[in-house]
Parts: C-alpha cells; sequence; structure tokens
C-alpha cells in the first residue's frame, strides 16, 4: 500500500513540475517519458526549436539541445564541474562515494593526473594492437549462433562482445563472464534518471561485489604481475605518481561499465539504423572500406549515449538565460548530434558524411578514453556481419531498453542469409 501511495505522489508532483514548465515554454522535457525510449528525437527537435536553453522544473537545472552550446560546456571544464559535489542540488548519491574516485567525477588536477596515468594502457597503438584478437573474438561469436537463420543480435554477438573484450583484458576467467554481465547491467542503471529503490540498492550490492572481485585480481597481480590491464593500471607511473587502491577499483569499474555499455549500443543502434535504411546497408557492402565514415555517421545518428551532466562553477550565460553557479545543465548529445546548424538533413542516415563533428564520446578532457576500442570493436562488427551474411533483415519488433542516458536495445532479432565464399569475394570487389 505505502508503494502504490508513494507512486501516486510522484505521479503528481511530475505533473505539477511539467505544468510549470509548459507555462514558462510551452514545452516539456521528460526524462521519464516511455517516448524518450522509444524514440527521443522528436522530443530533442521540438526543444532545439522551442526552447534551446530549457529551464526544466524536473531537473532542477537547465537542458541544452543545440550542438554549440552543448560543444562548448563540455569544452569548458574550467566553468562546468563533473563533480557533483559542486552541484546545489541534494545529493542522491551519498553512498556511492567510490565516484568521487572515477574519471567520471572527477576536475583538475585530480582529473589531469589520473587521465594520465591510465591512459598509458589505452594509447592508440596499444589499441590497434588488440585488431587481430578483437576478430577472433567476433569469429568465434558468429561461429557459435546455432539457428543459421535467424537470431538476435543483441544476446549473440553486441552484449558477449563488449564484456568478452573487457573481461579478457582484465584477467577475469571465462567462467566468471555472466556474473560480469549482470553486476555491469546493475551499476549502470545508477546512471538513469528514476530508478526505484530496489534498483539503487541492487546496483550497491553490485558494486560492493565488483570492488570485492577486482580487489582480489589486483592483490594477486601486485604478487604476479600478468600481461593484462590490471597489472598495467598497477605498474603505471608518472614522475613518481601511481595510482591508489581505490582511484584503480573505480577506474576498473568505470571500463567495465563504460566499455561494455557503448560498443554494445553501437552495434545495436548502428544495425537497426542499417536495417532501416537498406540503401545505406547496400552501400557498405559495395563499399566496405567506408567502415571509418560509417561508424561515425552511426554514433552520431543514434547516439549510445545521450546525454551527460555539469555543474556551473560560476554565473554563467547560455544563448540568452542565466545559469546560476550550482546549478545542473544536462547536455543532449544525441540532440546536439542532429542539429540542422551543424549537420544537413541530420535525420537521413548518410554514411558518406565528411564532417566529423559528432560528440558521442563527448569533448574536451572528458573525451571517451576507451573510444578508440569501441570504434574498432564496431569496424569489426559490422564488417564481419555483412561478410558472413548476404542478406540481413528484421525479424520482428526490436526492443528498446528504458534507459535515457545509455539508449540501447535489449533485443534486435534478425533473419539472415549466409553469404557463399565466392558471393562474399564478389561483393568485396
Amino acid at each position: 500500500m505505502k508503494r502504490i501511495v508513494k507512486r501516486a505522489i510522484t505521479y503528481l508532483v511530475i505533473r505539477l513540475l511539467l505544468g510549470g514548465e509548459w507555462l514558462e515554454s510551452r514545452i516539456t522535457y521528460n526524462p521519464l517519458s516511455l517516448r524518450m525510449h522509444s524514440d527521443p528525437y522528436a522530443v530533442y527537435r521540438k526543444l532545439r526549436r522551442r526552447s534551446p536553453v530549457h529551464r526544466s522544473r524536473l531537473v532542477n537545472g537547465w537542458v541544452l539541445s543545440a550542438h554549440t552550446d552543448v560543444d562548448r560546456v563540455l569544452r569548458d571544464h574550467k566553468r562546468f564541474s563533473n563533480d557533483q559535489r559542486n552541484s546545489n542540488r541534494p545529493q542522491g548519491y551519498e553512498a556511492f562515494a567510490e565516484e568521487t574516485q572515477s574519471l567520471l567525477r572527477l576536475d583538475p588536477p585530480d582529473h589531469t593526473r589520473l587521465r594520465s596515468l591510465v591512459g598509458q594502457a589505452f594509447t592508440p597503438r596499444a589499441v590497434e594492437q588488440l585488431r587481430p584478437w578483437v576478430e577472433r573474438i567476433v569469429d568465434e561469436l558468429l561461429d557459435g549462433i546455432r539457428d543459421a537463420a535467424r537470431f538476435d543480435v543483441i544476446a549473440d554477438l553486441a552484449y558477449p562482445l563488449p564484456i568478452t573484450v573487457i573481461s579478457e583484458m582484465v584477467g577475469v576467467p571465462p567462467e566468471d563472464r555472466d556474473q560480469f554481465k549482470v553486476w555491469s547491467s546493475d551499476v549502470a542503471r545508477i546512471l538513469e534518471p528514476g530508478t526505484s529503490e530496489e534498483e539503487d540498492r541492487r546496483s550497491l550490492r553490485s558494486r560492493a561485489a565488483l570492488n570485492e572481485y577486482f580487489s582480489e585480481i589486483i592483490a594477486r597481480r601486485q604478487a604476479e604481475p600478468r600481461d593484462d590491464l590490471i597489472s598495467a593500471l598497477i605498474a603505471a607511473e608518472d614522475e613518481g605518481d601511481k595510482l591508489t587502491r581505490d582511484e584503480t577499483l573505480a577506474t576498473l569499474v568505470l571500463l567495465l561499465v563504460a566499455g561494455n555499455e557503448t560498443t554494445r549500443n553501437l552495434i545495436g543502434n548502428g544495425l537497426l539504423a542499417l536495417l532501416r535504411h537498406p540503401d545505406q546497408l547496400q552501400r557498405l557492402r559495395r563499399n566496405p572500406k567506408m567502415i571509418e565514415s560509417a561508424i561515425e555517421e552511426l554514433l552520431r545518428f543514434d547516439s549510445p549515449v545521450q546525454l551527460d551532466a555539469r555543474t556551473a562553477l560560476e554565473e554563467v550565460e547560455i544563448g540568452g538565460k542565466r545559469v546560476r553557479k550550482g546549478q545542473q545543465v544536462v547536455l543532449l548529445i544525441g540532440a546536439a548530434n542532429r542539429d540542422p546548424e551543424v549537420f544537413a538533413d541530420p535525420d537521413r542516415l548518410e554514411l558518406g558524411r565528411q564532417a566529423q563533428s559528432h560528440i558521442s564520446f563527448g569533448r574536451g578532457i572528458h573525451h571517451c578514453l576507451g573510444a578508440p576500442l569501441a570504434r574498432m570493436e564496431g569496424q569489426i562488427a559490422f564488417r564481419k556481419l555483412l561478410e558472413r551474411f548476404s542478406d540481413i533483415r528484421l525479424d520482428g519488433s526490436p526492443q528498446f531498453r528504458d534507459h535515457v542516458v545509455l539508449r540501447g536495445l535489449r533485443s534486435l532479432p534478425v533473419s539472415v542469409e549466409r553469404a557463399r565464399a565466392g558471393r562474399v569475394c564478389r561483393t568485396h570487389g
């Protein structure tokens, strides 16, 4: 009974807040709306047109949807902070003390120091050396598809690929990977707005379990280093400075969640976009060398990460609106990536776009450290899919997860025809 009453009160409060928004700007931004799960882009278009710098009562801050404004704030780390402790909003993450050690939540100089140390394990050269190994993983996953005519892209490829890659990089044995998937999903859930108390508790339990698991591996690697990511993080040193245990734990959790979710959503959202634009799918088949530009366009068209947030460190004017110190600024990455002021015909998938101005991996000092790895995994996954299957079609309704921040599919059923060796050769040239 208490739960029903609480839900009713929450619903009424949301309606009142949205009503106030509507009276002010004749538009509302409700991240909890079901429309935001299935197709947020219609809402983004209205926000950009009517209220690009939108005062949100529900968010208790500002929502930016224009590319110029989002780009500006992401680059300006001196006036906009990632550290939620600078916010004047009631803090809802007290239990997640470990988050203050994460690259996502740090400002310079702490962020500069930590990123310099962690970045030593993610140089472009180090990532590129993983390419043959990632190709073998994709081949093994596609070899393991039991039904030759129909499968779920999320369950059979997009989900297991990044979790396998990050697990092997870290040194997690195969028998523990299913548990890793559960922990990753639970911890990622806390990034979404409107989580329930049970979801928060489950996320806390999974975070604690991950910390315990990684702590044991760290202790073993300190005694006997191996050729894996944890050993590299332990060994990382810059002018005598090293990562603390808490920093190493926070970094590993971030890499697990971000690396898993971003690549999973890139593959799922990207393939769905191609299936809904068969002319572009055939274009990629005919011109496999355009895979790099294709990945950038897929990242722009349906961004794996839809929004980010900052806190104003001083009073700032944006688009004629006064953002006060301590106020939260929500940055709609997905909206910025569809801004017609930057992208011609932005709602059209165009794999040959030359301007690479999307913000899917962020900007400035917080540009995604794992972006090269996600790009490489995406390139290999799409190339292998097109090589293996001469025809790929939707075979049912794609199901999006009820996520707003990390936009991605729960299910993407497809039917396929396997390519004969000769046919593959003709397709590719």
